[in-house]
């Protein structure tokens, strides 16, 4: 049976300013990895000087896609979108939900009101999140504050330096995901700058392209994906770009 899958462009920012540049990444993500397949492209327009209306935005929008398609992918803008299209993951697939983060940064700074693309792991655990259900992995750069509240939570997280064998840890996250529900949120920085420069945060000694894609193709196997987001990659640099097309491309099969 095939899979009806939704790619939507999602140009949310709410990076104080530094992550202006991921605003129109998704128009040339999309064209690298072409078209095939049963998925259609639509875009969420917003306001970034509209904190609460994109926000609001967003949250409609990604409820109303996960109701109508089997896989929903999200192209960003920055991090900071996970916080509501996660919440709407959340109301819709119930608590049982489990998210896979790949991500250079842990993300789970104290949030504001409208929690920014350094915070949205610890709103969206404060929405109800199961911190059961949820691993962030691929840490280079961790807050004492944030490694602290992890702890205290009982999240899930893994730096970098501990993945010793990338096809063994790939295995091990998705037994962990179960048969649940599924969201994968990719930060672009998780990838070691060597192979995706075009991104604000860099932090050296990250995944390479070849890992990132094994890892990516051997998730988008579960049937219990659902939604997927690839967030923080700047317009102009082609190298990244062209490595986020791929990886849009091998989601949509």
């Amino acid at each position: 049976m095939m899979v009806k899958i939704q790619v939507i462009k999602t140009p949310m920012i709410n990076g104080l300013g530094h992550t202006k540049k991921t605003r129109n990444a998704s128009n040339g993500i999309i064209a690298e990895a072409g078209r095939g397949g049963e998925w259609d492209i639509e875009e969420i327009h917003v306001d970034n000087d509209n904190l609460e209306e994109q926000e609001k935005l967003v949250y409609e929008n990604s409820k109303e896609a996960y109701e109508k398609n089997d896989k929903v992918i999200f192209i960003g803008g920055d991090h900071s979108l996970t916080y509501v299209t996660g919440k709407a993951f959340l109301e819709y697939y119930g608590k049982e939900s489990y998210m896979i983060v790949l991500d250079a940064h842990a993300d789970a700074m104290k949030p504001m009101t409208n929690p920014t693309h350094e915070e949205w792991v610890r709103a969206l655990i404060e929405e109800g999140w199961n911190t059961k259900n949820i691993i962030i992995a691929g840490i280079r750069r961790i807050e004492p504050e944030e490694e602290e509240w992890l702890k205290n939570k009982g999240i899930r997280y893994v730096m970098m330096e501990n993945i010793k064998d990338q096809e063994i840890f790939t295995e091990s996250i998705m037994e962990l995901a179960g048969k649940n529900p599924l969201y994968l949120s990719i930060d672009i920085d998780v990838i070691d700058p060597a192979f995706a420069p075009g991104t604000h945060y860099q932090e050296p000694g990250g995944f390479t392209s070849k890992e990132i894609l094994t890892m990516i193709k051997k998730i988008n196997m579960k049937r219990s994906l659902k939604a997927v987001d690839l967030v923080e990659v700047e317009e102009g640099d082609g190298q990244t770009i062209k490595l986020a097309g791929r990886i849009l491309e091998i989601l949509t099969k």
